[in-house]
């Protein structure tokens, strides 16, 4: 059969090459365009769209950090609620790790009105206003996170002074440190460090507010706020304090304290420290049985340092005077003793607490203590009470001239200027018989200050605080059954009725020896019995001395004197007819 053939098929060969050949052409000028063909113009980018591309980019680095920071921080923080101990030989101190705060603050050496270890931690403040060693923030949500996380303890249980107890806690880009340091005396090292994704964060360490031994009315010793600034110190009372205010620094020393124990911070910065002042009521029993609950004032106080992180020691302990001039601010010579405020007359009250303390040295029971110290006042002032004698017998000798001076000038009005003259002949008369016008008064100007000492002293002395004496169980406290009051008025009675009294009017003489007693039985009724003890005391010696003083010749004469002036003042006895 014939072969049919297409009339257009070349050779093979041929074909191929003419395909490849228009193939590389093809490309050529398609690669040929896009080199030597015309350029698009570049896209401008604005400078408002530039910085919009950088801010988005800031917030997404910020947005990362962020969520790095909540991704390395989320997990530090305990399981649960546990509790450490620490103990020395003067306090048992125990922390929850709810906060890291303390939920009690045991001095072992002093005690509660139930005979057992006293307590600081005030738990009617604790309840409202928080524990001590919480912390204090302006932002209220803030503080609240910062004292309700689970904080990380370094150790937990029971470890014994010297020692180191540090919780940390890191939630949500917020990082808390608390580090506490405790030696076998009464003052700690705290530090504080706070941040907020890193950035230092302000937060003040507390105490809220109040002291465990004012447990009722009976027994509440109101607070007062302390502070020393420059070495120049200053006691505030509760009513003129501010509630949530904040003071700057510089702060030698500053905190709480009532009548017996003090939290006081001293702060390693005092330049840049600052202090929030806490005043708010909590309620207390006003018999001591849980009812007839009754406001008063509780106050607190919160240090920290205007750059964020805190670094403080801190006093928690009984305010006596040796300890406190122990404990020295950061400067290294401001001492913490002028926290003992004896009122007015606190120098004088202060070196009769020195006297005594030395005798009660050698005298182990503070009562008695009172009593020895009381006859050795009164000793040293004996000398003084024969020359005040002395000066009333020569009053009682020229009262006569005297008298005829007064009744020469007895029709002219007290305002008359011949008043003035009469003056001036007595004090001539006194001045040429050697009369001294204050002699009589020298040891009363004497006692009157040593008694208010007294009276701004004892109640404020933590030494004497449950100190005993026969039925006293506390002789900073009243006199439970006033045995001491009683014995003190009728002392005071005697003591005025033995002592002679020259130149002053009898119905005087009468209304100050009624008076007296009564508004020495006021005084000392509810007041601290140790007062009561010191002053019955000196009115017994009193009597022994004035007495022994009457049967001299020097008051064998004033007797005479007196009964003689006595029977001339006696009306004449008219005779009647028979």
């Amino acid at each position: 059969m014939a072969e049919i053939k297409n009339p257009n098929q070349q050779g093979g060969t041929g074909s191929t090459t003419t395909m490849l050949v228009m193939m590389v052409v093809f490309l050529g000028v398609f690669f040929g365009l896009r080199y030597f063909g015309p350029k698009k113009p570049a896209a401008t980018v604005t400078p408002a769209q530039q910085q919009q591309a950088q801010q988005h980019q800031e917030a997404v680095n910020t947005a990362t950090a962020a969520a790095v920071a909540n991704a390395s921080t989320a997990s530090v923080a305990a399981q649960g609620e546990q509790t450490t101990t620490v103990e020395s030989p003067v306090y048992r101190v125990t922390f929850t790790n709810k906060g890291a705060q303390v939920t009690h603050w045991i001095l072992k050496d002093h005690k509660d009105s139930h005979g057992a270890p006293l307590d600081l931690v005030s738990k009617a403040s604790a309840a409202k206003y928080g524990l001590p060693l919480s912390l204090y923030s302006y932002d209220t949500s803030a503080m609240a996170k910062l004292n309700s996380g689970l904080y990380v303890a370094s150790a937990t249980g029971t470890v014994t002074a010297p020692s180191t107890l540090t919780f940390t806690y890191a939630a949500g880009g917020l990082e808390v440190t608390k580090s506490f340091t405790f030696d076998s005396s009464y003052v700690l090292s705290a530090k504080v460090d706070v941040k907020q994704n890193g950035a230092p964060v302000r937060a003040l360490l507390t105490w809220p507010g109040a002291f465990g031994d004012q447990e009722n009315l009976t027994h509440h010793n109101y607070d007062q706020f302390d502070a020393s600034q420059n070495g120049k110190e200053e006691h505030t009372a509760a009513k003129k304090v501010t509630g949530g205010n904040t003071l700057n620094g510089p702060f030698d020393w500053a905190g709480v304290s009532d009548a017996y124990f003090a939290a006081i911070f001293l702060p390693e910065n005092p330049a840049t420290a600052s202090v929030v002042t806490l005043n708010r009521p909590i309620e207390v029993s006003k018999d001591g049985d849980g009812k007839n609950m009754t406001p008063v004032p509780a106050l607190g106080a919160a240090m920290g340092d205007v750059n964020g992180a805190l670094s403080t020691r801190l006093f928690v302990g009984p305010k006596a005077v040796s300890l406190l001039k122990s404990i020295h601010a950061a400067d290294g010579k401001t001492t913490l003793e002028p926290l003992l405020d004896f009122g007015f007359f606190g120098v004088i009250g202060k070196y009769l607490f020195l006297a005594l303390q030395a005798v009660h040295t050698y005298v182990p029971n503070w009562g008695w203590s009172i009593v020895i110290l009381t006859i050795i006042i009164n000793l040293i002032l004996l000398p003084l009470r024969y020359k005040t004698m002395q000066s009333a017998l020569k009053m009682q000798r020229i009262q006569p001239q005297m008298d005829a001076i007064k009744a020469r000038y007895a029709k002219y009005k007290v305002t008359d200027p011949k008043r003035a003259e009469m003056n001036a002949e007595v004090m001539e008369l006194q001045k040429r018989e050697g009369v001294n016008v204050f002699g009589g008064c020298l040891p009363t100007l004497i006692q009157l200050p040593l008694l208010f000492a007294f009276l701004g002293m004892l109640p404020k002395v933590v030494e004497l605080r449950g100190a005993h004496w026969f039925w006293l169980h506390d002789l900073t406290a009243a006199d439970p059954y006033h045995i001491l009051p009683i014995v003190m008025i009728v002392s005071q009675f005697l003591m005025q009725f033995y002592t002679p009294s020259p130149g002053i009017d009898p119905a005087q003489q009468k209304m100050m020896a009624f008076m007296m007693p009564v508004f020495s039985g006021y005084i000392t009724w509810n007041y601290a019995s140790g007062l009561a003890l010191y002053w019955t005391i000196g009115n017994l010696i009193g009597i022994i001395q004035q007495q022994v003083m009457n049967r001299t010749k020097l008051g064998r004469e004033m007797k005479e004197l007196a009964a003689k002036r006595a029977k001339r003042r006696q009306p004449a006895t008219i005779q009647g007819r028979r």
